[in-house]
């Protein structure tokens, strides 16, 4: 097997990208980081797909449907649940993760998660922030590393 480069190249990939609109400051730092991440690895503007959803729930779901559809080549999933004084974190964090990681293991198009569960409003701004830290910049150079690796080894 080849070694991928160091710096993936995105030139031909088409991502879509499932954003939660529940938490919006957020989120939109996210969707800005895969946006600028898939810039620097050359990515076309026109080879992205952007769909927002109202909250993290409806993330699988309209996952499920992107991928149905055949147009993507890798998929990310951007939100952000925070715990609050009620038992609602834990179910929806919960049925977020299980929904994003059955669509992975079950599709030969890379599903990558980027759904931050955290416990304050601090943390998430923390892994929503710069370059150096923003969770969705990692997701997308995640996206095309396993795309690539996918194509590499026949399963995408």
């Amino acid at each position: 097997m080849k070694m991928i480069s160091e710096k993936p190249q995105a030139r031909d990939v088409r991502v879509g990208i499932v954003v939660s609109e529940f938490n919006r400051q957020i989120t939109d730092a996210l969707l800005y980081g895969a946006i600028d991440a898939f810039r620097y690895h050359q990515g076309q503007r026109k080879n992205l797909v952007t769909i927002k959803v109202p909250g993290a729930f409806e993330i699988p779901g309209t996952i499920a449907q992107l991928l149905k559809k055949g147009k993507v080549d890798t998929v990310l999933a951007l939100g952000a649940v925070i715990r609050g004084g009620t038992p609602h974190f834990k179910y929806v964090a919960g049925e977020v993760t299980r929904g994003i990681a059955e669509l992975s293991r079950n599709s030969d198009i890379p599903v990558i998660f980027g759904v931050l569960t955290t416990d304050t409003l601090q943390q998430a701004r923390e892994r929503a922030g710069t370059k150096a830290a923003n969770k969705g910049w990692e997701v997308m150079e995640a996206a095309i590393s396993t795309l690539l690796l996918y194509r590499e080894i026949g399963a995408g």
